[in-house]
């Protein structure tokens, strides 16, 4: 809540389930809402297995130990990554329309997702985002691995984490509901988000109980060990695991 009515701050969900947790954390700052792309590359014949990921611009990252041991050549790497490149470029149509990106030069970034696994795809958003230049970039997630998130706290100024279950075996799990998002409900999401008054007010104001508002959960930065917060509801996210 540290960012909260700040003039230049956004937060920018991955889309698809992602835009549904970024859309509440916008709403709860009063700031704006956007979309960041970013899709895994997969394994010719195990498309499921990732041996890397792209995202928005020029972003992308390879694991180098999976290229190997699946004997996957350049050329397969370039075919594979500008097929996934092409849907990248059509979801952003999708969503956005005729509608510019925000601008993030300069801001604070707030990066969203429902949660990480490999973090694999949101490496390649960091890595992305970090090219635009922004003053600062944040990696907020309800749930991730304790070893993934041991990795991607290096590459961000700061980063928040509801949960961090060991073990951890898939994102779903720690949902109640984890039905696919549509791409009709991020279009809503999106234009909802809009008509947000995004102004900044008056950051001593007070809940209807008049008590000061602080975080529900865990906020750490660089420099801070992992520590677990309590769940709230995101995308009816529930307590399993």
């Amino acid at each position: 809540m540290h960012f909260a009515h700040r003039p230049n701050v956004i937060v920018l969900g991955v889309p698809r389930g992602g835009v549904s947790v970024a859309f509440e954390v916008a709403a709860a700052l009063r700031a704006p809402l956007d979309i960041f792309l970013s899709r895994k590359l997969g394994v010719p014949g195990h498309a499921e297995l990732a041996f890397g990921a792209i995202s928005a611009g020029d972003g992308r990252y390879l694991d180098e130990e999976i290229v190997r041991a699946a004997d996957i050549s350049q050329q397969q790497i370039e075919r594979i990554t500008a097929e996934v490149r092409l849907e990248l470029d059509r979801r952003a149509k999708l969503y956005r329309g005729d509608r510019p990106s925000l601008q993030i030069a300069g801001k604070t970034v707030i990066l969203v997702d429902d949660g990480i696994a490999t973090g694999a795809s949101v490496y390649a958003a960091i890595q992305a985002l970090r090219l635009m230049k922004p003053s600062a970039l944040v990696l907020a997630v309800p749930v991730a691995p304790p070893s993934t998130w041991a990795w991607l706290r290096k590459f961000v100024d700061e980063i928040v984490c509801l949960d961090l279950p060991d073990p951890f075996n898939a994102v779903g799990a720690f949902y109640r509901n984890f039905a696919q998002v549509e791409d009709a409900e991020v279009i809503d999401l999106l234009r909802r988000a809009e008509q947000v008054d995004v102004h900044p007010i008056d950051p001593n104001a007070v809940n209807s109980g008049g008590e000061p508002q602080s975080p529900a959960g865990a906020h750490t930065s660089e420099d801070d060990a992992p520590r677990n917060g309590a769940t709230i509801p995101a995308r009816d996210m529930g307590a399993k695991g």
